[in-house]
C-alpha cells in the first residue's frame, strides 16, 4: 500500500522552521513565557493576577484539572469506576484557582482608603481575624489567627478591610514568616499607618498531620513596624490588646 503522507517537509518550510497546524502550547507555558519575558516573578506566595489574559484562568482550571487527574491515575485510583473520585480532578482544580491559592490569581478586593480627618493618632487592634492558608512545603493546611495593629497615619481603612486583605494574602502557598511580611506590606501601602504590628498563630497541619504529628503544636510570630518598632511601650501596649481580645474569647 502506498503512503499519501510526504515522506518530508517542503524545503522551504524547513528553512523557515515552521510547522503546519502547531499544536498552541498549553496555557501555563505561554503564562510563564510572559511572566519569565517580563522578569516578573511567580514564587508559590507571589500574586500573578494582573498577568493573566481574559479567559486563561478558565483554560487554566481545565488544564489543571487533567494534571490532577493524571496525578489520581498514578495514584493507581479508578476514577474513571470509582464514584467518589470521578469529578475530584475538576473538584480540586476549582478549590486550587478560587479558593484556596486564589491570592495568587485574583486581583486584590477593592480597598477604599480615606483621609484621616480627625488626626487620630491612638493605637487600635483588629483581630483574630481568621487565616487559612497551604504550607508550600506540603501544600498541607495553615490555619490560625491573626492580629493587626494600628497607629493611624495620614489615611485609614475600614475595619472588615483587614481581614479582606489578610485573606487574600494568606490564600497562598507559604512559609508562616513570609506571609506575615507579605500582609504587613499591603496593608502599609494601604493606609501607610504611622505604626504597624502584625501578630500570627497558626497550627501547621504539616507537623500535625505528618512527620512528626505533633497535634498540640502551633507556631507564633509576629512583625512591627514604624512607631511599634521604636517604641516599646506602644509594642507592650499592641501584646496586651491582643491578649484582652483573646481572654473575652475564653470567656
Amino acid at each position: 500500500m502506498t503512503s499519501t503522507l510526504p515522506s518530508s517537509l517542503p524545503a522551504a518550510e524547513s528553512r523557515s522552521g515552521a510547522v503546519p497546524n502547531a499544536v498552541p502550547a498549553p496555557v501555563s507555558v505561554r503564562i510563564r513565557q510572559r511572566l519569565e519575558q517580563a522578569g516578573v516573578p511567580f514564587l508559590a506566595n507571589d500574586n500573578i493576577a494582573e498577568h493573566l489574559l481574559d479567559g486563561e484562568l478558565d483554560q487554566l482550571e481545565i488544564e489543571v484539572a487533567g494534571k490532577v487527574r493524571e496525578l489520581l491515575r498514578s495514584l493507581v485510583i479508578d476514577i474513571e469506576n470509582d464514584h467518589n473520585t470521578e469529578e475530584t480532578a475538576e473538584r480540586v482544580a476549582r478549590m486550587y484557582l478560587h479558593e484556596v491559592f486564589k491570592g495568587r490569581y485574583h486581583q486584590q478586593p477593592k480597598i477604599a482608603s480615606f483621609p484621616n480627618v480627625k488626626k487620630l493618632d491612638e493605637i487600635y487592634t483588629v483581630g483574630p481575624i481568621s487565616v487559612r492558608s497551604a504550607c508550600s512545603h506540603h501544600l498541607v493546611p495553615i490555619l490560625g489567627n491573626c492580629w493587626i495593629g494600628i497607629k493611624p497615619g495620614e489615611r485609614v481603612i475600614g475595619l472588615s478591610k483587614f481581614s479582606r486583605v489578610a485573606d487574600w494574602v494568606f490564600s497562598r502557598p507559604h512559609i508562616q514568616e513570609e506571609a506575615v511580611m507579605i500582609l504587613a506590606d499591603e496593608i502599609e501601602r494601604l493606609c501607610e499607618p504611622q505604626g504597624l504590628a502584625i501578630l500570627v498563630k497558626a497550627q501547621h497541619y504539616c507537623m500535625k498531620w505528618r512527620g512528626v504529628k505533633e497535634p498540640q503544636t502551633s507556631m507564633v510570630n509576629s512583625v512591627v513596624r514604624g512607631d511599634f518598632r521604636h517604641d516599646p511601650s506602644l509594642k507592650a501596649e499592641f501584646f496586651e490588646l491582643v491578649k484582652q481580645q483573646e481572654s473575652l474569647l475564653m470567656a
